[in-house]
């Protein structure tokens, strides 16, 4: 949450700033603004357009930007970042949460101190001022401020004394600092560097950097160097582009066989039915043995890891539990030998899932992840893992990452179950061959995209919805829901189809659609007795289902067809429907479906 952007070298800094915070607005939009030491702050309420127009100026050399999702009050100018110390000499943006920020702020006013905001971060600001008085430099003050301060931070902090040094730190959320010709950035995510370098250096936990317009020093907290080469993004510029359509998320979906393609290349292997995962294979022998599997996730993440429980216990015969990442560490895990703990994250920052794999580490589990950035902090900070290669997702509800996940979990599956023998040669071969098909089968899902539009018009104005499925769609009726309503705001439940009657039928009328994962396979039968019993309650249905199903026009005029594959897979293509549909519902009320209210994309507090 929250976006940090910040610039110091030869080119004009405003200009950089307010451009480098519209490629990080998806992190939060409730208010931003920027501090050039040679000019001043610059902040409003509402998104980076309220901010260009306030910045009526062009100048300066180096700056700090942010761009805010509210955790301490509401959002407001006054509490939107920068925020300065008493002295108005210091200016700081902060992402994440400081914890002790009430007993901190007791002892500054007891001194004095009179605060303009209701944020922690400015709390944080005049602890650094204050520090600032006895400290040889801007660095040695931040060091001492940040020895008081309880919580998570990704810091960026800038005085009028040294306009061009930028002090960063890190704990809990990500920095990475960018290397260009002109000078040097620093960014709370690594595409909003991709205009300017592909060059980043990554900051861990309990780390600082110092910035100045050719140089970065990276040491401790406590003051040990930390010399770090740059890496590189393997991303392209023009990824994180809308590239002509209206909306990133729509951009997303249509992105969904290439991505697919992506998440596959060099990965199965036709001829013997293999997956072949680079990532994970120096842990071979440990995961032949394994006994228990747990998978941790948050929000659509955790979805796909619901997913990935069904093909692992059914085709790989491995026994998972999937847990809320949230959760995880309060409820005493159990963790035994041969244990694998896997963190599924598009960012691969969110703080509930890095939180449980530390908790994982711990006890002894080997963990893995499933994350789409590069170089993130669980990337870093697994044992191992599979990377996603589903490119830069700027859309808050993800849509072409949750793809990915579900095909890299079904190649995780196909790999451990070739592995121990639980999965044939053939049958192998079988699940690559309907691998190789889906991003032609996704290609024809996205051309009845008006279509689904249609039914999405008809149904625009619900107050209600439900979204219902079994086995491997029970977890797709969770995540159908979930996108209505992040993007439309309109209630939705998903629900496991057989439990209708233990409550939710009671809701059903005709003014409350279900939408009905209907794939034409073992419990098609009963699912077609579950939308007997809405129909019954006059309650209209959305049907989708599979090219192979029988006419079911006497069950609902509204049918979306997707192709038949492996049941391994269908969850691939049954999703995109409902990411359309949420698509059309959305647009279709006005909003913008790229900015949900009070959400953002990576969620770096806890």
């Amino acid at each position: 949450m929250c976006g940090i952007f910040g610039y110091t070298g030869s080119r004009t800094a405003t200009k950089l700033l307010i451009e480098g915070l519209r490629t990080l607005e998806y992190r939060g939009y409730d208010s931003a603004g920027i501090f050039v030491p040679t000019l001043g702050t610059f902040k409003t309420s509402g998104p980076i357009d309220n901010l260009a127009a306030l910045v009526t100026v062009d100048g300066g050399t180096a700056g700090i930007a942010h761009t805010r999702w509210a955790t301490h009050g509401e959002p407001t100018a006054a509490n939107a970042h920068p925020h300065a110390d008493q002295s108005g000499t210091i200016a700081l943006v902060h992402n994440g949460i400081i914890e002790n920020y009430r007993e901190l702020k007791g002892e500054l006013e007891k001194s004095g101190h009179i605060f303009l905001s209701a944020t922690d971060t400015e709390v944080l600001a005049h602890v650094i001022g204050e520090e600032r008085k006895n400290a040889a430099s801007l660095v040695a003050a931040v060091r001492a401020a940040l020895a008081r301060v309880e919580g998570t931070y990704g810091i960026a902090v800038m005085e009028q004394g040294a306009p061009d040094t930028i002090v960063v730190a890190r704990m809990g959320s990500p920095i990475v600092l960018g290397i260009a010709e002109h000078g040097m950035f620093v960014a709370s995510d690594p595409s909003a560097l991709l205009s300017h370098t592909h060059d980043v250096v990554y900051l861990e936990d309990g780390e600082m950097a110092v910035i100045t317009p050719h140089a970065y020093e990276i040491v401790t907290l406590d003051d040990e160097p930390r010399p770090r080469a740059p890496v590189q993004i393997a991303w392209d510029q023009s990824e994180a582009r809308r590239d002509g359509y209206d909306h990133f998320m729509m951009k997303e979906i249509m992105e969904g066989p290439e991505v697919l393609l992506n998440s596959m290349r060099g990965r199965v292997l036709s001829d013997d039915g293999l997956a072949k995962l680079g990532g994970i294979e120096q842990y071979r022998e440990q995961l032949e043995k394994v006994e228990r599997i747990t998978i941790v996730g948050c929000g659509s993440a955790y979805y796909s890891a619901l997913v990935a429980e069904y093909m692992l216990e059914t085709c790989a015969r491995i026994p998972v539990e999937v847990g809320l990442a949230s959760e995880f560490r309060y409820r005493t895990p159990i963790i035994g030998k041969n244990h694998v703990v896997i963190a599924v994250s598009q960012s691969g920052e969110t703080a509930d899932t890095l939180a449980a794999i530390r908790e994982a580490k711990k006890l002894g589990a080997l963990t893995l992840g499933v994350v789409n950035v590069v170089g993130s902090t669980i990337a870093r900070e697994t044992d191992a893992g599979v990377y996603n290669h589903a490119g830069p997702e700027a859309g808050v509800a993800s849509t072409k990452a949750f793809l990915s996940q579900l095909l890299v979990f079904a190649e995780i599956t196909l790999y451990l179950g070739r592995l121990r023998g639980s999965i044939s040669r053939d049958d192998g071969k079988e699940i690559v061959e309907a691998m190789l098909k889906l991003p032609e089968q996704l290609r024809s899902v996205l051309e009845k995209r008006e279509a689904i539009r249609d039914i999405a018009t008809t149904f625009k104005d619900m107050r209600d919805a439900l979204f219902v499925g079994r086995t491997a769609h029970l977890p797709i009726a969770f995540e159908g829901a979930l996108k209505l309503k992040e993007v439309s705001y309109i209630h939705a439940e998903g629900y496991g189809a057989g439990e209708m009657k233990h409550g939710p039928i009671a809701m059903i009328d005709e003014h409350f659609p279900t939408i009905a994962l209907l794939p034409h396979d073992a419990v098609f039968p009963k699912m077609i007795s579950n939308i007997e019993e809405i129909r019954a309650r006059k309650g209209p249905v959305v049907l989708v289902t599979t090219d192979d199903a029988p006419d079911l026009t006497h069950l609902s005029p509204h049918i979306i067809r997707v192709p038949k594959t492996h049941d391994l897979l269908q969850p691939i293509l049954s999703v995109v429907p409902l990411q359309l549909f949420a698509y059309y519902v959305g647009t279709g009320k006005g909003y913008n479906v790229d900015r949900p209210r009070n959400l953002a994309k990576a969620v770096t507090v806890e």
